[in-house]
């Protein structure tokens, strides 16, 4: 399907040139996808883990469930290899 570009109003067709480096750069956006969808994977990750580092100081004892939950926040990364994986992560429920 072709595409087409506007210049000075007038609806053009890109060129062979042009569709090239478009489809590359469709295909470089598209490759950095799991990336993408890693990094904020992480940052909602170490938000929720920030939330409960005062509970880790070592003037407070933190409870085995507290505990249990910020492993599973920093285990979550292990094994995912792809975008669908990373879309299907269940955050785990802070406890009380």
């Amino acid at each position: 399907m072709p595409r087409y570009k506007l210049v000075n109003g007038e609806t053009i067709q890109l060129t062979a040139e042009e569709e090239a480096q478009r489809d590359a750069e469709e295909q470089a956006w598209n490759d950095g996808a799991f990336d993408r969808a890693m990094e904020n994977l992480r940052a909602k990750r170490n938000k929720l883990l920030a939330d409960t580092d005062y509970l880790a100081l070592s003037d407070n004892t933190m409870s085995a469930e507290m505990t249990t939950y910020r492993q599973a926040l920093r285990d979550i990364t292990n094994g995912l290899t792809t975008v669908a994986d990373v879309e299907a992560v269940v955050f785990p429920t802070k406890p009380a």
